[in-house]
Formats: structure tokens, C-alpha cells, sequence
């Protein structure tokens, strides 16, 4: 089985993903990171040398190549589900987990990692950092929620992705 976590940048989606992988010994993978490997740029460096649409299709690219890993969790990006039908893909191919956070959450931790990394944060200041999340975040909703599964980020904990995840493979006849 594949599980594509999805969720807003800062949600915890590879953290809860390296977390959970280690603990039922499954691999992880995160789709940021297979990107860079692919293109040799970091996503930043992506974005500013070829833009946003050239990003969006080597993401849905590489996301379809990895259909042949089984019991893999895979940690997609914020935008991933909401480009060249992801969402149905995933939803077809795995079981969709959305971590959800509110838009608080998400600024705190993004001010807490360094917003350095993410080049559509990196020169907002407090207020236009949180209209931005909250959005950006009101623009994905309709693809979110298409997940199997939603789990709030303030309630997740080491056990949740076998009490909440794993426990849906027998009972999810097209995954």
C-alpha cells in the first residue's frame, strides 16, 4: 500500500511520515526531496529559474513513477493534490491522509524552521505571511478534503497512522 500525506507546508507531513515509517518499518519518501534528486536544484532554485508550471508537472511526473513502491509513505508537497489531477490519482493508487493544521499552527512553525526554504515565504512579513496561509489554505480545501482520512495535527501522535491509516486498507475495495 502507498499513503501520500497531504496537508499546507509546516503541517508535519514529513515529520509524521519519518516517524511512522520507522515505527511499522516501511519506507518514506518525500516528494520535494525526489524532485531535487531528479532536477539537481533545490525546489527554490526550481522555482525561480523555471517557475511554478514546470515545477507542478515534474512533481506529477515523479509522483506517478512511484506507483511500483509498496508500503511506502509518501510525503507530498502543499500544492501536489491541487495540480494535473493528483488528488484523483492518489485517491485511485493509495490512501490519502490529510494532516490538518489551523493557520496559527502553521505560522508558528514556519517561523520556527526558517521560512528560508520556501521561496514563496521568504519576504513576508507577520501579517502577510498569515493572510498568505490562510489563503492559500481556503484555495486548497476543495482538494484536501478529498483525502480518505483527515487527522488534526494537534492530536497526532506515534500510533495514529495504525489506529487511523493502516486499520482502512481491508475496508477501501479501490486502493
Amino acid at each position: 500500500m502507498i499513503y501520500f500525506l497531504l496537508g499546507f507546508m509546516g503541517s508535519g507531513k514529513t515529520h509524521w511520515g519519518r516517524i511512522w515509517a520507522a515505527k511499522h518499518k516501511i519506507a518514506f519518501v518525500d516528494l520535494d526531496e525526489q524532485i531535487e534528486i531528479a532536477e539537481r536544484k533545490s525546489v527554490t532554485e526550481i522555482f525561480e529559474s523555471k517557475g511554478e508550471t514546470y515545477f507542478r508537472e515534474v512533481e506529477a511526473k515523479i509522483l506517478r513513477n512511484r506507483i511500483f513502491l509498496n508500503d511506502t509513505i509518501v510525503a507530498c508537497g502543499g500544492g501536489t493534490p491541487c495540480f494535473h489531477n493528483n488528488m484523483e490519482w492518489m485517491n485511485k493508487h493509495g490512501i490519502t491522509v490529510y494532516i490538518t493544521s489551523t493557520p496559527d499552527e502553521i505560522l508558528r512553525r514556519l517561523n520556527s524552521a526558517g521560512r528560508e526554504k520556501r521561496p514563496l515565504l521568504s519576504k513576508l512579513n507577520q501579517a502577510e505571511l498569515l493572510f498568505f496561509i490562510e489563503k492559500k489554505l481556503k484555495e486548497r480545501q476543495p482538494f484536501y478534503t478529498q483525502a480518505r482520512v483527515v487527522l488534526a495535527n494537534s492530536r497526532i501522535h506515534e500510533d495514529s497512522f495504525a489506529n487511523h491509516v493502516m486499520s482502512l486498507q481491508s475496508i477501501l475495495p479501490d486502493a
